[in-house]
């Protein structure tokens, strides 16, 4: 009998994607039926359900659904679920499809059929609407809210059959884990008490306090990165697992961390996004998601622990996966060592903050983080990058200069 926590929905994992004969016959079908494009964020929503981690979704959103997650957290069964996941196309193509239709859901950056849906509803919606409740504002400046403006005029709901992971295997190797791959792993460890460190960056001092203060609790952590798309400016999924990588290596005790990734494009909705993230854990089979300070959030749009206060708001029994939440966290001088707003009695003099813009000033110029913001092996996993961006950005420079001669 496992002792983890169970999959949302209260049963049994429930991935999409299907395998053997089932998948071959399903491709070759696949190949005649209408093909409908897939955004970035679409894409990583298909495979998450091909894999299981959202659990027990079986496809695309209805309209009820749409609605009642937008104004309630909850799809029309009454299941908890605070983000819609939702399927659009332009209004011509969706002109052609009729419910009952079969469908293709192609992915051009893959430039190949992710799955098959039957359409069981065709809807429009109120995007800004759906940005308010979700994001909290309608600002095009927010990267979550352009997403929702941007996509198609109507929305596609039904069941989904997934034929592909999109490449993720193939990039990303034994990190790119299913849920069921964690759960096994968990269990051959023994664990049952697993917190989850969501990332989307490279792990920094401060990251390493906050994963270390939750093993010390914890019988392990998993440090669970994206893999999908994320803004400009970002760091790459590949670097950030580098960097992740030596710090493991080099920092962490044996047998108390396991690093892996996951498909989904960051949405940047803040509080609504740190309720997603416990519960894909859930599925994945974490007991516990580490929540610090401005959590999936973006610029200056949610209160620096609002995706704390979030969990206390949802009727209880939700989500059995729950908040860890941390305070701010930073190396200070006087303390001689790690600590939180809630543990340092110095002031901000003694404590060594860098903002997101100076590291990558520092990085770009090549010059060494202090050692009490990043270990030294990951400033160079992150200088080698910038480095790599700068001379790339100098041949464009070049060839720019050549070409107007």
């Amino acid at each position: 009998m496992s002792k983890l926590v169970k999959p949302h929905g209260g049963g049994e994992l429930k991935p999409l994607l299907l395998e053997g004969q089932a998948l071959s016959a399903e491709k070759t079908r696949a190949a005649g039926l209408k093909k409908v494009n897939v955004s970035s964020r679409e894409a990583g929503d298909i495979i998450m359900m091909g894999i299981g981690g959202f659990t027990p979704l079986t496809g695309f959103m209805t309209h009820a659904d749409w609605q009642g997650v937008c104004d309630g957290m909850k799809m029309a069964n009454g299941l908890f679920w605070p983000i819609p996941i939702t399927f659009s196309t332009d209004a011509a193509t969706a002109k052609d499809i009729k419910e009952g239709d079969e469908i293709s859901l192609f992915d051009k950056t893959s430039n190949e059929i992710l799955a098959t849906m039957k359409v069981t509803e065709k809807y429009s919606i109120d995007k800004a609407h759906e940005c308010m409740m979700v994001y909290k504002t309608a600002d095009l400046e927010h990267p979550g809210v352009k997403m929702v403006m941007e996509q198609g005029e109507v929305n596609l709901a039904g069941p989904i059959k997934v034929i592909s992971q999109g490449g993720f295997k193939e990039e990303y190797g034994d990190q790119f884990m299913t849920p069921a791959e964690t759960r096994a792993a968990f269990e051959k460890m023994g664990w049952s008490r697993v917190a989850a460190f969501q990332t989307r960056n490279p792990m920094h001092r401060s990251h390493e306090y906050l994963a270390k203060i939750a093993i010390e609790t914890m019988d392990g952590v998993l440090i669970h990165s994206l893999l999908g798309a994320l803004k400009p400016g970002d760091i790459p999924a590949e670097v950030r697992s580098e960097a992740i990588g030596v710090l493991i290596k080099n920092y962490f005790a044996p047998n108390t961390v396991i690093q892996a990734g996951y498909p989904l494009d960051m949405r940047y909705a803040g509080p609504r996004e740190a309720l997603l993230h416990a519960l894909f854990r859930q599925n994945y089979g974490c007991s516990h998601l580490i929540v610090g300070r401005d959590h999936a959030g973006v610029g200056d749009y949610y209160g620096p622990f609002d995706a704390q206060k979030i969990f206390d708001e949802i009727p209880p029994g939700s989500l059995e996966t729950v908040n860890m939440n941390i305070d701010w966290t930073f190396w200070c001088n006087k303390c001689g060592g790690m600590a939180s707003q809630r543990t340092c009695a110095h002031t901000k003099e003694d404590r060594i903050l860098l903002s997101g813009t100076k590291v990558r000033s520092m990085l770009s110029e090549g010059q060494d983080l202090p050692v009490e913001f990043s270990r030294p092996e990951v400033a160079k996993v992150l200088q080698k990058y910038y480095a790599g961006l700068s001379a790339e950005q100098n041949v464009k420079v070049e060839l720019k200069g050549h070409s107007a001669a």
